[in-house]
């Protein structure tokens, strides 16, 4: 009696956990953002609030992308002698230098051994002379009015950074997704960016979005070489130092969705690596009298990292608990339905991905010839 009194505690307290982060966090976000919203103005219209602004990009072997990349970033609508451009080559070995030294006068190259992203940033830090850094990859594409939109929240003196919106292909009507990976990610992205437009609205959002984020000079501090997750850490810093981190979803960046299941795999590996490496280099973040979004931390970040071991816990105690009520029972038989499910979509997508090229089928290996000793 008593195991089956514990397995139910398990199996409720896990369940409530997994839907406080996924719904009912987001839920407690809207609420607290009508009842209490934090608005900012914006002052795009008035060039004469627009700061001198250094654009930092970290490339390794990006030749290929360089090119559109800095066409797109010379044509923005921000005045030219307010807007300076600095690319930081991380150990490359194709062309990206090269491809680079054509726009000599109007682009700072920055070339450095292979040491990873955050030394490329720091690297790239040091060469800007802006009031403020805007942080971005070579990979994306800004609206033509992003830099003005990203830069206007702060006229505001209590925000210390600012995030654009990323759209992705699957998100924007009309274009059809490459895969169910991409569509997946596009529906999970749009349902990260209104906690993100909540979390702002209260006070700051807990990160920002890599491809399009800008932050005052004067807060940044170096990164250590093995960060991983720069445009989370960064941020949280500048909330820790009294500031806000605002969502501007008129700022905007355009990006492709991760097209298969691997690609996407990583990114969340790597998601989940940096979190947990955060916690490390900033426990701060951890303590309430130091850390005044606490409790928004706490449900995101933290959250997010518990849910895996809750959704085990959920399992376990539903095996242990299928013979006792027929509710339990259900409840594996809907978890093992969604696991065959995953199966499924992973062999489909695998399957996919051979008919399209993207994968190569394996060969079936030959039986040895030879006579049998």
């Amino acid at each position: 009696m008593t195991n089956v009194t514990g397995m139910r505690a398990l199996f409720w307290c896990s369940t409530i956990l997994v839907v406080y982060v996924y719904v009912g966090y987001p839920l407690l976000l809207r609420l607290w953002a009508r009842l209490r919203p934090r608005p900012f103005r914006l002052q795009t219209s008035n060039f004469r609030l627009q700061p001198r602004v250094s654009i930092v990009i970290a490339a390794r072997n990006e030749g290929a992308r360089l090119a559109a990349r800095m066409d797109n970033l010379l044509s923005l609508d921000y005045p030219a002698g307010k807007r300076q451009i600095v690319v930081v080559s991380d150990g490359s070995t194709d062309d990206t230098l090269e491809v680079l030294a054509r726009y000599a006068g109007c682009v700072d190259v920055v070339a450095i051994p292979t040491g990873g992203k955050a030394v490329a940033l720091n690297a790239g830090v040091a060469r800007a002379t802006g009031d403020v850094l805007v942080f971005t990859d070579a990979r994306q594409m800004f609206e033509a009015n992003a830099l003005r939109e990203l830069v206007a929240p702060l006229a505001n003196p209590s925000i210390g950074a600012v995030t654009g919106e990323l759209l992705l292909d699957a998100e924007s009507p009309g274009l059809a997704a490459q895969s169910t990976i991409a569509e997946g990610v596009g529906l999970y992205w749009k349902y990260e960016k209104q906690i993100r437009r909540s979390e702002s609205a209260i006070d700051s959002t807990l990160g920002a979005t890599g491809a399009i984020y800008a932050m005052r000079r004067s807060l940044f501090r170096p990164l250590p070489p093995d960060t991983l997750l720069d445009d989370v850490l960064a941020p949280m810093r500048v909330v820790l130092a009294g500031y806000r981190v605002v969502f501007n979803e008129r700022a905007r960046a355009f990006d492709r969705a991760a097209v298969d299941a691997d690609a996407e795999a990583r990114r969340k590996v790597r998601t989940i690596a940096g979190n947990y490496q955060i916690l490390a280099l900033e426990p701060r973040l951890l303590l309430p009298i130091r850390n005044r979004v606490w409790l928004q931390y706490v449900s995101h970040k933290i959250g997010r990292l518990v849910v895996p071991y809750a959704m085990l816990a959920m399992f376990v105690a539903s095996i242990a608990l299928a013979a006792a009520h027929p509710f339990y029972l259900a409840v594996l038989a809907g978890y093992v339905a969604l696991m065959l499910l995953a199966a499924c979509g992973a062999v489909i997508e695998y399957r996919s991905q051979i008919a399209d090229g993207r994968l190569e089928a394996p060969r079936p290996v030959a039986p040895p010839v030879g006579r049998i000793a």
